[in-house]
């Protein structure tokens, strides 16, 4: 259904529990990202009525999933500390050149969103299976739905915004170049490495 290239090793979950703490921290950090990914959509373009609303809609969603992980890091005594560089997203916001038309510029942030959520939703998916944990499995369970809804949102709306045949070619090259970075990024310490 998400279209990954490479799934993530069912590995990654086992040594994701070991790293429960920094898995914790940095999904917390990655919920307020994704807040803040939206509210520069509708700061960036504010003429899309229909992405507005949505993007509205998902902020509140996004921090009410950060308050759920940093209750979760309360409840085990977990200090949230200072936010990392997430070296995952940083080289997938290598794919698209700078620049270009307004309109491209809208499909690409899309399509890089899309695809966080989509590999989000994939290895929640994982934790929600392989976690000894029972609330966690439950609480990873019930947010990767979200995720996987969340995808699907952005892909949508790329190509609503986009020419289709275009944004489908792109989406394909953008999958396979994540799935290249996914072979380096499999280490368990963070939601997506």
């Amino acid at each position: 259904m998400l279209g990954l290239k490479l799934p993530t090793d069912p590995r990654w979950a086992n040594i994701a529990e070991k790293n429960i703490s920094e898995i914790l921290i940095d999904h917390a950090y990655c919920e307020q990202k994704a807040a803040s990914t939206a509210i520069s959509l509708i700061v960036s373009f504010p003429e899309y009525e229909e992405l507005v609303t949505a993007m509205t809609e998902l902020v509140e969603e996004e921090m009410s999933h950060f308050k759920m992980v940093h209750n979760l890091l309360k409840e085990r005594n977990i200090q949230l500390g200072r936010d990392r560089k997430d070296e995952y997203v940083n080289q997938l916001l290598k794919f698209f050149p700078k620049g270009g038309s307004r309109a491209d510029q809208l499909v690409h942030r899309l399509l890089y969103a899309g695809l966080i959520e989509a590999r989000s939703c994939e290895r929640f998916r994982l934790l929600s299976v392989e976690l000894e944990d029972p609330k966690l499995r439950k609480f990873y369970r019930a947010l990767m739905i979200s995720e996987a809804n969340h995808y699907t949102m952005f892909l949508n709306f790329a190509r609503q915004y986009g020419e289709l045949e275009t944004v489908n070619r792109k989406w394909n090259e953008l999958l396979d170049f994540e799935a290249e970075i996914v072979k380096n990024f499999e280490k368990g310490k963070s939601v997506h490495g």
